[in-house]
């Protein structure tokens, strides 16, 4: 293929040959997916059914479940049909909005997640100040902000990427990932294109990730402050989840590109992606709920409405 203009679609690499294994993934992709969506569904109709948890952090954390939401509808549905439908193929427009959409709320969770650490740092150290700071107007200002960066982010990553010229159609990756598409390029300097690609990504999560621990090292000095054992427990109960959460997309984001490229791909490489582009999403959630109370009475709230609801409406 002379160039990318003769390219219809991609073939993605293809799970296995075996009928009953495709089957196989087909199901475990569909868990992973219901478990992703479940949860991150439940954590948005909790806020919004609770108007205690009508606070800044938890506008923040309703964003984060919606970004959560479209980064793994993006990928999974996709790959769920081919491997139903015994294909490899999506179009060259599917493709390319892939790639957009998937960078667009990757990049979004990372900066809402950075907000979500300025959000605590000023909870916790300026609390008088906090209702001053974190308004209503300054919330939405600053995840507008987030959305409309990731969004001119995503059209750099997507551009520079299709503007390349494929020498084959072949994607040795589950979903069109960047540096699996740059390897398809005709160019020879695409090694220099995606370690540019690659440079720029590690510098933008490096920045907030040191910015997000800069803060929390401020937050935990303020903390060990506190005379009381329970204000302390109870600082730290909104903080650790967003750390952990922030761990788990940074550590696997580089275990999956702080590596060489290679020509082809293997198991590893995607195991390593759906590290990175599933498992977080997914676990969001559940580390939220685990140690944050109010997430959990809320959630308890809204199961025991289902609940009532159905045995209303039996009765009637």
């Amino acid at each position: 293929m002379s160039n990318h203009t003769s390219i219809s679609m991609f073939l993605l690499w293809e799970f296995s040959e075996v009928r009953e294994l495709q089957i196989l993934y087909f199901f475990l992709f569909l868990a992973l997916y219901l478990t992703a969506i479940t949860g991150n569904l439940f954590i948005i109709a909790a806020v919004a059914l609770n108007r205690h948890l009508h606070t800044p952090m938890y506008f923040f954390l309703t964003n984060l479940a919606m970004m959560d939401v479209g980064s793994v509808s993006v990928i999974i549905p996709k790959s769920m049909a081919n491997a139903i439908m015994n294909s490899r193929s999506i179009s060259y427009s599917g493709c390319v909005a892939q790639v957009f959409f998937f960078f667009f709320f990757v990049a979004s969770d990372l900066s809402l997640l950075t907000v979500m650490a300025h959000d605590r740092y000023v909870a916790i150290c300026n609390p008088l100040q906090y209702e001053t700071i974190m308004n209503k107007g300054a919330c939405i200002q600053m995840a507008a902000i987030g959305w409309i960066s990731s969004m001119l982010y995503s059209m750099l990553h997507t551009c520079g990427t299709f503007a390349n010229t494929f020498c084959s159609n072949a994607v040795n990756q589950f979903f069109c990932e960047i540096p699996s598409l740059l390897k398809l390029s005709c160019s020879d300097f695409y090694f220099l294109v995606e370690v540019g690609f690659l440079m720029l990504s590690c510098i933008l999560a490096l920045g907030c990730f040191v910015f997000i621990i800069i803060t929390y090292l401020q937050i935990f000095s303020t903390v060990l402050r506190i005379p009381s054992v329970h204000g302390q427990k109870k600082a730290l109960s909104t903080c650790l989840p967003h750390l952990i959460v922030v761990s788990v997309l940074i550590f696997n984001a580089v275990f999956a590109y702080a590596k060489p490229p290679t020509k082809s791909s293997s198991e590893l490489d995607i195991a390593f992606a759906v590290m990175y582009a599933i498992i977080p999403p997914m676990l969001n959630p559940f580390i939220y709920s685990i140690r944050n109370r109010e997430i959990k009475i809320a959630l308890w709230k809204l199961l025991d409405f289902g609940h009532s609801s159905k045995t209303t409406f039996r009765l009637l």
